[in-house]
């Protein structure tokens, strides 16, 4: 290719004799032999035929079909002279070694515990060397046990090796200071086994001790060939630990990272929210949580039962405290009052007087099916509804006088009879508790009484099959003993049980002083 035009001066012009022009200095030199010319083009085009294309690409086409051929034509090549699989090549089998380089090969490598562990070097027995005619024993062996889940005491300790006979009385024995099915599994058993006469017999127990209880721990030693049983009480502080701080935007949440057990917090929750709707507590609310914590003197802990549960919503405050009243153990309200079990709400304020079933009526002078509950009231004492319902009647209906039925979910309804007065109209939503009317002796009725009824589907059941709520309420010398119960606990500082009695002791004196 040319710098410059032919045109500019003295670049292969006529004007320039002297000067030699650029485009005939640089021409390509003309091939001497021009008869290799088609050989050398042949050539070019073998070498830019590709044999092996992708298969993958241009499928198809006169480039794929080529490829597709090629690789046929290998692989029929590959099959053709192969020697098939039922005639395999043959190959060199090494020399097996003989037994000196066998035992050098052994020396010099590392073998499992399973196949005997015998590499390393062995030494020819020499005359210093004498057989054994008995090997010797250790005088004791110390070990230790672990009490399996469904584990069985005197079980644990023929496993570790213990004689059956000696298993058996330390059984008994421990089953005089505790009850062996309380031990806890995991707990560990240290022990010593003594020599034995024989080899055909087990290992003497000579010590053994465990931790039997969070405050006890067993030792036995054998003395003078018998065994004794020595209780050592481990010190316990009982101080409840006590658990306070803001709700946050998860009451849950901020508990657990107060420290709060999580068992605790979520008892905590069931009994706050039996009181409490939970979407009513803001972040600023604080929470109080008590739990039973028992902490000993070698350091272990254990965690129990909440105790106490409180909230503070500024103007409302939330407490309660559990409480063992008539042999069951619920929580009450700091006034008293107990929490409501049961699925309806009592009807009325009276004592029953007639049951579900066949009966004599005492007016028709016959026998027939009473398909409620009567209680007797006095004249104008309110009726109550039993849960929350719809109206779907009020008014007179027959022998049942002044007559109301609620409608519950689940097809459950209730029927309230004899009413001197009715208190709710057709259609209306009442709620659990709300007065619906006042007893009376309207209709069929020999004086002022409740006759209560329960349909479930359009079909009268039993109401006793529906549990009313009770709710208890302390009195007397067992209010007095709950407020001291309330006062010792609210006393309890927190974080408290955290710290060592020892320097809590300290702490007071200092404070003292």
């Amino acid at each position: 290719m040319a710098l410059f035009k032919q045109s500019e001066p003295g670049f292969g012009g006529t004007s320039g004799t002297a000067v030699l022009s650029m485009d005939a200095a640089i021409a390509p030199a003309r091939p001497a032999n021009t008869m290799r010319q088609p050989l050398k083009g042949w050539r070019t085009r073998l070498h830019d035929i590709d044999l092996v294309p992708d298969l993958g690409a241009r499928i198809g086409s006169l480039e794929w079909m080529r490829g597709v051929v090629t690789c046929g034509g290998l692989c029929a090549a590959a099959i053709t002279l192969s020697p098939g699989f039922e005639r395999p090549l043959p190959g060199a089998v090494p020399a097996p070694l003989a037994p000196a380089a066998w035992d050098e090969v052994r020396a010099q490598s590392f073998a499992p515990l399973a196949f005997g562990g015998d590499s390393g070097r062995h030494m020819a027995a020499t005359d210093a060397v004498r057989p054994l005619a008995d090997t010797p024993e250790r005088p004791m062996i110390e070990l230790s046990a672990t009490l399996g889940q469904g584990d069985g005491f005197a079980r644990v300790l023929e496993r570790a090796g213990v004689g059956r006979t000696d298993a058996k009385l330390v059984a008994d024995m421990a089953s005089r200071a505790v009850t062996l099915g309380a031990i806890r599994p995991g707990t560990r058993m240290d022990m010593v086994l003594g020599r034995r006469p024989a080899r055909a017999q087990p290992r003497p127990l000579d010590k053994l001790a465990f931790r039997a209880a969070f405050d006890l721990r067993l030792e036995f030693e054998r003395a003078g060939g018998r065994l004794a049983m020595r209780r050592v009480p481990i010190a316990v502080d009982d101080t409840p630990l006590r658990i306070q701080g803001r709700a946050g935007s998860s009451l849950y949440a901020a508990a657990r990272a107060a420290g709060a057990p999580a068992s605790a917090v979520e008892a905590y929750v069931r009994e706050i929210k039996r009181r409490v709707p939970l979407g009513s507590i803001g972040g600023d609310s604080r929470f109080d949580i008590i739990v039973a914590h028992r902490r000993a003197a070698t350091g272990e802990t254990e965690v129990g039962e909440l105790l106490f549960a409180g909230l503070d919503q500024g103007k409302r405050k939330t407490r309660l405290v559990k409480w063992t009243s008539g042999g069951r153990s619920e929580f009450f309200e700091a006034s008293g009052v107990g929490e409501q079990r049961g699925v309806m709400a009592r009807p009325v304020n009276g004592r029953q007087t007639s049951g579900f079933g066949m009966r004599r009526h005492p007016l028709l002078g016959y026998s027939r099916f009473h398909r409620g509950m009567d209680f007797g009231a006095a004249y104008g004492t309110p009726i109550y509804a039993a849960t929350d319902g719809t109206v779907t009647f009020a008014g007179r209906h027959g022998g049942h006088g002044n007559y109301v039925m609620l409608k519950h979910g689940g097809g459950i309804a209730t029927a309230y009879a004899h009413m001197s007065r009715i208190g709710v109209r057709y259609g209306q939503k009442v709620n659990r508790g709300q007065v619906i009317g006042y007893v009376g002796s309207t209709g069929l009725s020999t004086g002022p009484h409740l006759h209560y009824e329960v349909y479930r589907n359009g079909t009268p059941i039993n109401p006793k099959t529906m549990s009313f709520t009770t709710q208890a309420q302390l009195v007397g010398q067992d209010l007095r003993n709950f407020k001291a119960r309330l006062n010792t606990l609210l006393a309890v500082r927190p974080g408290a049980a955290r710290i060592p009695a020892v320097a809590r002791a300290e702490d007071g004196e200092n404070a003292a002083d």
